[in-house]
This record gives structure tokens, sequence and C-alpha cells, in this order.
């Protein structure tokens, strides 16, 4: 039997590491590191999709043609579902009505309020596109009606 020489015996000049030494690492469940990575990308394509309006309504007051009209309302409707999505949620409730009956009720949470705000403050600062996209739409709603 050979004994090779890189192993040292174990007695008492064996040193064992004290436990109590090194800092306990807190783990963080799996559910609740993917909840904040996915809020973190969330608001990162919020912005992002929030200064693609911002640049499209100023190519927008440049030149009004159709196109670039239409990319502005998809880029508003993008923006306002992902707020909404995000932003509130549901919750179902049951309780009674006058008769004693059991009813079920729906109410609406606001889960995020800076989602909200973003959203509340890209309805003020865009107001004078939203106007005349709102104006568009009448004049299309007429020629609907004018045509069927």
């Amino acid at each position: 039997m050979k004994i090779y020489p890189g192993w040292r015996p174990a007695g008492r000049s064996l040193q064992v590491p004290d436990a109590t030494a090194t800092p306990s690492i807190q783990q963080k469940p799996f559910a609740d590191l993917m909840r904040q990575k996915g809020e973190e990308v969330g608001q990162g394509e919020l912005h992002k999709i929030l200064e693609q309006i911002q640049l499209q309504g100023d190519r927008l007051a440049k030149s009004m043609t159709v196109r670039e009209l239409r990319q502005y309302k998809l880029l508003l409707k993008r923006f306002l579902e992902e707020t909404a999505r995000k932003g509130v949620g549901m919750r179902d409730t049951r309780g009674w009505d006058r008769r004693g009956r059991t009813k079920r009720y729906k109410l609406l949470e606001e889960i995020d309020e800076t989602l909200t705000a973003m959203a509340d403050e890209l309805l003020e600062t865009e107001q004078g596109h939203i106007d005349i996209l709102v104006r568009i739409g009448d004049i299309k709603g007429m020629l609907v009606n004018y045509f069927f």
C-alpha cells in the first residue's frame, strides 16, 4: 500500500474552521426572487415605452401623417394596457343584499401606485395629442355613419 505524501494525518494538527466565524447567508425564496426580477424588468419596459411615446408625440407634432398617428395610438394603447394589467388587481368578495341573499362583489385594488401615477402623468403631458386622437376618432365615426 502506497501512502501519498500530499495527505495529512487527521490529528491534533488539523484545524477545523469555526462555523460561527462565517456569516450565515440568508437566501430568498425562489418565488420572491422571480417576482422582484419581474418587477424590475416591467418597470424598465414601461419607462422605455414612455420614452417612445414622447418621441412619437414629437414626431406626430412635426408631421401629422396617418402612419405617425397610428404608431402613436398603438404605443399609447400598449402603455395603458400594461399599467392597467400590472397596476390594478381584482378581488372577489361575498356579501349579503338587503333580503339576506348572498351576493358576489368584484373589487378593484390598486396594487402599484407608481404605475398608475406614471399613467396619469403621461395623460397630463400628452393631453394635446390625445385631444387630436379624440377628434380623429369622432371624424372616423362620422365617416362610418355616413357610408353605412
